[in-house]
């Protein structure tokens, strides 16, 4: 090889390798959180159920704890990260480390949209392989994606809807394949129910949407401890 072709050789190298690495590098939003809360630490006379999901898990979570008092202690991991950043799997592992879980209520996808849809597709497997390693003997259920709507009026979604409804699509061709997955749908609850958003920021539901929420995921929690007995 000549001298000038062999630099030439590096430099391109060189400039390819830095663009590799930037592709690889998560793509987060400009602020991240995680916000996860366990209730009942000391007590072990009831199932202990986990709900991982975002803000709007973290919304419904108060009165799904009431409503399934003296069932089953409720512990919730809400964050931001997207299923397709390494760091939610991490946060996840922490989290399931502390205690037994009997039934993990899932959902993710409403952050990540510097993510495409075909990268969210590629990574759900280790997101659900990833619960069902730190509770490979809990009853598993996704929880499908709610919709987003504009701010000024609840009657017209946001442009994200129809990746919404695509990612929706990945997670349930996913979990139904599986035949051990429950799917609690949160989409059909909310989204022929503008009232449930008007006059908010058009991702999370008013009260009494969050309401109809907890009441949804609290029944499906119910049925699936009876499943399991």
């Amino acid at each position: 090889m000549k001298p000038k072709f062999l630099l030439t050789a590096i430099l391109l190298f060189a400039i390819a390798v830095p663009a590799i690495a930037q592709d690889t590098k998560p793509r987060r939003e400009g602020t991240e959180w995680i916000d996860a809360f366990m209730p009942n630490t000391n007590d072990s006379a009831l199932p202990r159920i986990l709900l991982i999901g975002n803000s709007i898990t973290r919304g419904y979570y108060p009165e799904v704890v009431e409503l399934m008092k003296g069932k089953a202690y409720v512990a919730r991991l809400a964050t931001s990260k997207s299923l397709c950043d390494p760091a939610l799997l991490k946060e996840i592992d922490l989290i399931m480390s502390y205690y037994k879980f009997d039934i993990v209520q899932f959902n993710n996808g409403l952050h990540g949209f510097d993510y495409t849809e075909d990268e969210y597709k590629a990574a759900f497997p280790a997101f659900v392989q990833s619960i069902r390693k730190n509770a490979p003997n809990a009853k598993l259920m996704w929880a499908t994606l709610t919709p987003l709507h504009t701010r000024a009026d609840a009657k017209i979604f946001d442009l994200k809807i129809e990746r919404i409804k695509i990612r929706n699509k990945i997670a349930l061709d996913y979990v139904t394949a599986q035949k051990d997955i429950k799917v609690d749908d949160l989409w059909e609850t909310v989204i022929d129910h503008p009232e449930y958003y008007q006059g908010g920021d058009g991702a999370h539901p008013l009260p009494v949407g969050y309401t109809a929420l907890a009441q949804k995921v609290a029944a499906e929690l119910t049925a699936l401890m009876v499943e399991k007995k």
